[in-house]
């Protein structure tokens, strides 16, 4: 169970901060999969992501407090938020009565809580359907032939799908695109080409091949060039949201009709969605100025 305003030092996507009540369950669930749930109180989001716990360290500096690191790359959001009730009934066996109904107190309180096979593919599947790709590869164009994979006609196993790349790729894209409402974070640009299909794509910030995850807050919606920028070093982003540039590399023209007048990055409208600090800082220290390419620049 995880809620935005935590007073604990929650990051979803890298660490869970836990009492000693549940060290037993989530030391259980070492190298298993878990399920992010938004309690009733917080908001209306219920099910919202999938991770994988790597390990479980105490927590330095704090009694009886635990942290639940999350395996690298291993974080992705659900593409669709899934409700607590369907037709009035729990998804989680444990939460119902005989009859189907909710139980009321005791279980409904735990903020980790053991979740069977059968109810954990049930919310993956609702959450994360079987066939996104295809609906993604048809969204802008109904009439376009399907992907070309006839083999997948068969439902894959629900941890084939959490790990597959492709996959994965096709769950980030959709989540940051939609967080920034298809404008770049960098022109403010919302564009779309005559199929109505957005132009702009989104970036990791920190790479998955380089400890990074597909959370939205480890993402960026951003037009090509300014996607090709990013990873190439030529821009990053300051704490303070300011737009940092290469002016050595990228010439003066290029920020006047690439940049917003003030210099700022656009962040989403929801907070939680807004890009993690950390992962800025780390593609300030290990990107930015310091990769030098021999590619043709977009701009020419």
């Amino acid at each position: 169970m995880h809620k935005t305003d935590s007073i604990y030092e929650d990051e979803p996507d890298t660490v869970y901060d836990f009492p000693k009540t549940y060290l037993k369950a989530v030391k259980e669930g070492i190298g298993d999969w878990v399920i992010y749930y938004e309690p009733v109180k917080a908001g209306p989001r219920g099910y919202f992501a999938v991770a994988k716990i790597q390990d479980v360290i105490p927590k330095p500096g704090t009694p009886d407090r635990y942290l639940a690191l999350i395996e690298p790359g291993s974080y992705l959001p659900l593409d669709r938020e899934v409700p607590r009730l369907l037709d009035g009934r729990p998804l989680e066996q444990s939460l119902a009565e005989a009859d189907g109904t909710p139980k009321k107190g005791g279980a409904l309180q735990l903020a980790v809580r053991r979740l069977p096979d059968r109810d954990f593919a049930k919310i993956v599947k609702i959450g994360l359907p079987q066939d996104l790709e295809r609906i993604e590869n048809t969204r802008y164009d109904p009439h376009k032939p399907e992907m070309d994979d006839p083999a997948a006609t068969f439902e894959r196993p629900v941890i084939e799908r959490l790990t597959r790349l492709p996959y994965r790729d096709v769950v980030f894209r959709r989540k940051v695109r939609e967080a920034y409402d298809y404008r770049c974070a960098i022109s403010g640009l919302r564009l779309r080409n005559g199929g109505g299909r957005p132009a702009v794509q989104a970036a990791h910030i920190r790479p998955v091949a380089r400890q990074g995850n597909d959370s939205v807050r480890n993402g960026l919606a951003l037009s090509g060039t300014l996607h090709w920028m990013f990873d190439r070093g030529l821009l990053s982003v300051a704490d303070d949201w300011s737009i940092l540039v290469s002016r050595n590399k990228v010439p003066p023209e290029v920020v006047d009709r690439l940049f917003l007048p003030d210099g700022k990055l656009c962040r989403p409208a929801d907070p939680r969605n807004w890009p993690s600090l950390h992962n800025l800082r780390w593609h300030r220290e290990n990107v930015f100025g310091q990769v030098i390419t021999d590619e043709s620049a977009p701009w020419g």
